[in-house]
């Protein structure tokens, strides 16, 4: 019998020795994820930030309408730090009203400058 020709594969992470299957990068897991983590670097940090933007306007939206609904100037919004460019999503009633959501927390902007808040049901009139 002819032994194999067995590939010296070294591992993208720490460079040792990888021992297994023909298609292994990585010597372990924790090699596997440090490496990961390290290319993804940019894309999750910005992903954080955003995150963070979006449960800082949730958390301030629950916090102003503790009843689920609520009108107040847009000034109050802006003086505790929301952040109108980001939400979770919109919807668009059949009178055409946009619903802007962060989460389950939504805002409605009904004249210039007044907005009113609203808890998120299963469907918005």
């Amino acid at each position: 019998m002819s032994e194999k020709n067995i590939d010296k594969r070294a591992c993208l992470e720490c460079k040792d020795l990888i021992q297994g299957r023909e298609d292994k990068k990585f010597c372990s897991d924790q090699c596997r994820n440090s490496y990961n983590n390290r290319q993804n670097k940019d894309l999750n940090a910005y992903v954080r930030k955003v995150n963070g933007i979006l449960r800082k306007n949730r958390r301030i939206l629950d916090e102003l309408n503790p009843d689920g609904k609520r009108k107040l100037p847009k000034d109050e919004l802006i003086r505790h730090g929301f952040d109108f460019h980001h939400f979770t999503n919109a919807f668009v009633t059949k009178n055409e009203k946009e619903y802007h959501y962060c989460y389950d927390q939504g805002y409605l902007e009904i004249s210039p400058g007044w907005y009113i808040l609203v808890h998120k049901k299963e469907y918005v009139d």
